[in-house]
C-alpha cells in the first residue's frame, strides 16, 4: 500500500527509512482506548489489518456534534484480497465502533485508488466530501507580488 501511494502521490508519501516508524506508530496505537488495531490472520500468517479510531470531539460551532469513528487504515495483502479479508476486518471495526457507543464511521480513499472505492460504496460508504488541492508554482506568488 504504502509503494502504490507513493508511486501515485511522491509529493504527499515519503519513503520511510526501515521499519523502526512502524513500531512506535503501532505501539501508541495499542496504547490508546480509542483505537483499535484488528489484524486477521491463517495458520500464522497475516492476511491484513484495520486501524479505526475515536478522535477527539470537534467544537466547529456551525457542526451538531457527534462523536465518530475514523478508518485510518485497512490494509489486506494481495493474496488474500477478494475473499473476505477486508469486509471481515470492516465488519469487526464497526463492531468495535458500536461497542464504543458510535454511530457513524469516516475514512479517506485516495481518488486514485478506483478498487477501493468500489469496495467502500460496496460496504454502504457514500462520498460526503472531496479534498481537493493544487501545487503552487513560484510564476505565481511572482505576478500577485507585481500588482
Amino acid at each position: 500500500m504504502e509503494i502504490l501511494h507513493r508511486q501515485v502521490l511522491p509529493h504527499v508519501f515519503q519513503n520511510t527509512a526501515g521499519d523502526a516508524w512502524r513500531k512506535v506508530h503501532f505501539t501508541s496505537i495499542l496504547a490508546d482506548e480509542n483505537a483499535a488495531l484488528l489484524v486477521a490472520e491463517c495458520e500464522g500468517h497475516i492476511m491484513g489489518f484495520v486501524h479505526v479510531l475515536i478522535p477527539e470531539a470537534s467544537d466547529i460551532p456551525i457542526m451538531v456534534p457527534r462523536r465518530y469513528a475514523v478508518v485510518d487504515n485497512l490494509v489486506v495483502r494481495k493474496r488474500f484480497r477478494r475473499h473476505g479479508v477486508g469486509r471481515s476486518l470492516m465488519e469487526h471495526a464497526h463492531r468495535w465502533a458500536l461497542d464504543k457507543k458510535v454511530r457513524h464511521v469516516k475514512l479517506n480513499v485516495c481518488d486514485f485508488n478506483k478498487e477501493a472505492f468500489a469496495f467502500y460504496k460496496k460496504l454502504g460508504y457514500q462520498t460526503a466530501s472531496r479534498k481537493m488541492w493544487k501545487p503552487l508554482e513560484q510564476h505565481v506568488s511572482d505576478r500577485i507580488g507585481r500588482r
